[in-house]
């Protein structure tokens, strides 16, 4: 027997008489707060984090797209020609877009640079 645990004689017992130590047992954790788990004093655990502007204005180009697939769909259905559907949909794009614009600038938010190819689908630059 070895402090106390185990068998006092092996004989007989179909073991030799070694111990081991359970190696898969958990110990419960305790229940103090150490100063690692304390939220911050002035915050008292709020945090926010501000959107992403690149996620937002993502977002913002995929509706005014979902806007203009709808009116492609509705122009296709009336029977217009493709040439007219094309024109059509970059004055929507313009409108849409200059729209989006007056709302950020109303909201206070920084409004990104257009980029080259938004450029010249406005027809500010020539391809050549």
């Amino acid at each position: 027997m070895y402090n106390g645990i185990g068998l006092s004689t092996p004989r007989e017992s179909g073991t030799n008489g070694y111990i081991q130590s359970n190696k898969f047992f958990v110990r419960p954790k305790t229940n103090r707060v150490s100063d690692s788990t304390r939220p911050f004093e002035g915050t008292a655990g709020l945090t926010t984090k501000k959107p992403n502007k690149e996620i937002l204005e993502h977002d913002r180009k995929r509706q005014i797209e979902l806007k203009l697939v709808i009116l492609e769909d509705k122009l296709t259905e009336q029977g217009y020609t493709e040439s007219e559907i094309a024109d059509k949909l970059v004055e929507a794009r313009k409108a849409l877009e200059d729209a989006l614009q007056e709302k950020d600038e109303e909201e206070g938010e920084v409004i990104p640079t257009p980029t080259r190819q938004q450029k010249l689908l406005r027809g500010k630059y020539s391809m050549y």
